[in-house]
C-alpha cells in the first residue's frame, strides 16, 4: 500500500495544479509560465542527478573503473527513447503555433495534452524504477529515497498541471474540460511507474540501467522543451532564477531526507 500511494503522489501534484483553472480568473502570464517551466526543469535536473544517476553509478561499483558504463549506456538509451517518441507522437507545446511530430488531424488542445504527457512518461518511469529497487531489497534505495523522488516530481508537476489546464481554458475549452485535460496528462505517470516496476522485477540486475534510462529521458525533456520555454522572450532570467530554486529544493529534499 505504501508503494501504491507513493506512485500516486506525482499524479496528485498534476491534478492539484490542473485544478488551478477553477480558482484563477485569467490565463497565466508569460513571466509566470517561464518561472514555472524553470522551476520544473530545476527539479528534474536535480532528481536526475541525485536520485537516478548517482545511485546507478554506486550500484555498479563492483565493475571498478567501468562503474560508469551502465549509467552511460542507460542514459543514452533514455535520451534516444524520448527522441523517438518526440518523432512518433504529434504534439504541440504551450505557446507554440507549430506542431511537432508526424502530421495529424488532431485538434490543438489534444496535441497540447500530448506534449505534457510526453514530459510525464520519464517521470513515471523514474518513480517506478526507484520503488522497484526498494521492493527488491536494494540496500541503496530506501523507502525514504523513493518517497523523496515522488514528492519532488509532485512539486514540479503542480506547475505543469497549471501550465496545461490554463492554456486549454484560454483556447476556449470549459474549465471542466481544461481540468480534465491537465489531469489526464498525468495519468501516464502511475501507469508508467507500474509498468516499470513489473519490468524491473524481471531484470533486477539491470537496475542501474533502468535508473540512468529514466535520468536520460528526463534530461531530454528538460533540454528539448523546458529550457526553451523558460528562456524565450524578454526577462528570460526569471526562468533561470526559478530553475535554480527548483534545483535547490530537490537537492535539499534528496540529500536531507533521502
Amino acid at each position: 500500500m505504501e508503494t501504491f500511494l507513493g506512485m500516486l503522489i506525482p499524479f496528485l501534484g498534476t491534478t492539484l495544479g490542473a485544478a488551478c483553472v477553477f480558482f484563477m480568473k485569467k490565463s497565466l502570464g508569460d513571466l509566470v509560465q517561464r518561472a514555472l517551466a524553470g522551476f520544473a526543469a530545476g527539479v528534474m535536473v536535480a532528481a536526475s542527478i541525485w536520485s537516478l544517476l548517482i545511485p546507478s553509478i554506486e550500484q555498479s561499483e563492483g565493475m571498478g573503473k567501468l562503474s560508469f558504463l551502465p549509467a552511460f549506456i542507460g542514459f543514452w538509451v533514455g535520451v534516444l527513447f524520448l527522441l523517438l517518441l518526440d518523432r512518433l507522437i504529434p504534439h504541440l507545446h504551450v505557446g507554440s503555433n507549430q506542431a511537432e511530430g508526424p502530421k495529424s488531424r488532431l485538434g490543438r488542445t489534444t496535441m497540447m495534452v500530448l506534449a505534457v504527457t510526453l514530459h510525464n512518461i520519464p517521470e513515471g518511469m523514474a518513480v517506478g524504477v526507484m520503488y522497484a529497487g526498494f521492493l527488491a531489497g536494494n540496500a541503496q534505495i530506501t523507502a525514504a529515497s523513493a518517497l523523496v523522488l515522488s514528492l519532488g516530481i509532485a512539486i514540479q508537476n503542480f506547475p505543469e498541471g497549471a501550465i496545461i489546464s490554463m492554456p486549454l481554458w484560454a483556447e476556449g475549452e470549459s474549465k471542466g474540460k481544461a481540468f480534465l485535460g491537465g489531469m489526464l496528462s498525468g495519468v501516464v505517470e502511475p501507469i508508467g511507474a507500474v509498468l516499470t516496476i513489473l519490468a524491473a522485477q524481471l531484470v533486477i540486475p539491470a537496475l542501474p540501467y533502468f535508473l540512468s534510462f529514466a535520468a536520460g529521458a528526463m534530461l531530454y525533456v528538460v533540454v528539448e522543451e523546458l529550457i526553451p520555454e523558460m528562456s524565450q522572450g524578454k526577462h528570460s532570467n526569471i526562468g533561470t532564477v526559478f530553475f535554480a530554486a527548483g534545483f535547490s529544493v530537490m537537492m535539499t529534499l534528496d540529500v536531507a531526507l533521502g
